[in-house]
């Protein structure tokens, strides 16, 4: 069993390693119908909560960037973005991601648990197949609920990831997942993962034990924070080969606002 040093440069070593392969990924995503989907599914949720505001005037920050998918199709929004990784080298394929435009994005390398940002600093926090990989995710989203300003809004996308690691019926669900890939010529999305590292890693995560979202729910209304959650939102946002790689672990989203109550909690 990994203590907590040792899971966290596991972590470091894993995503630095993986930076380019994880970059080749964005940057096909930024090429393909995948940028205005995703651009679309994050600016109508913005949009809805902040009306009357200029894109300009709302800060978000993007937490777990890695090679900057997020970050570039909301600045290219015009939205005021900020972009944080645990990794120097994720950050490099952002920057090289976002091309002219990283000079408008302020990049910085932190940790999701330990942001070094002022209360209340943010309009909105984003992030995308982040928590389930953090080794104390509530700390996380504390960190996010004090960051944000009153009534922000909060969208995390996630999954059950490695969950077939503790779960025999997932387990079942998940060789069923690799054999449907092999069988439609998908492509296979753990090509450049090397899935025992990352297999050791989430044996370590929290969350690879947890079902979820409700596990968020409970947390989150735990912080004062109003919160929803989509389930359905891979049909919106998954292209075919996902859904084929992933059926048994479809991504959600979890919405969340923060409220008066929640604002008292977090000073």
């Amino acid at each position: 069993m990994m203590n907590e040093a040792t899971y966290a440069e596991a972590n470091r070593t894993y995503w630095t390693h993986r930076a380019p392969s994880y970059g080749d990924v964005n940057r096909k995503e930024l090429a393909t119908a995948q940028r205005r989907i995703w651009t679309q599914t994050l600016d109508v949720r913005i949009q809805a909560r902040f009306p009357d505001r200029a894109r300009s005037s709302i800060r978000v920050l993007d937490v777990g960037t890695g090679p900057g998918f997020f970050a570039v199709i909301l600045n290219a929004l015009g939205y005021a973005v900020t972009a944080v990784d645990y990794t120097d080298a994720m950050l490099n394929e952002a920057r090289l991601n976002a091309g002219e435009a990283a000079e408008h994005i302020h990049f910085c390398c932190m940790d999701a648990e330990k942001l070094g940002f002022a209360d209340a600093s943010f309009d909105v926090v984003v992030s995308r197949n982040l928590t389930w990989n953090l080794p104390h995710p509530e700390r996380a989203y504390a960190e996010w609920a004090r960051i944000l300003k009153p009534n922000g809004l909060l969208l995390n996308f996630d999954a059950n990831w490695y969950r077939y690691l503790y779960d025999a019926s997932a387990q079942a669900a998940h060789l069923e997942d690799r054999a449907n890939v092999y069988a439609s010529g998908a492509e296979d999305d753990t090509l450049g993962t090397d899935v025992a590292a990352m297999e050791a890693i989430a044996r370590r995560a929290i969350l690879s034990r947890r079902m979820r979202p409700a596990w968020d729910h409970a947390l989150l209304r735990a912080l004062s924070m109003c919160v929803t959650s989509n389930e359905d939102i891979w049909k919106e946002v998954w292209t075919e080969d996902e859904r084929i790689n992933n059926a048994s672990t479809p991504m959600f989203l979890v919405q969340a606002v923060k409220t008066a109550a929640a604002e008292e909690g977090s000073r």
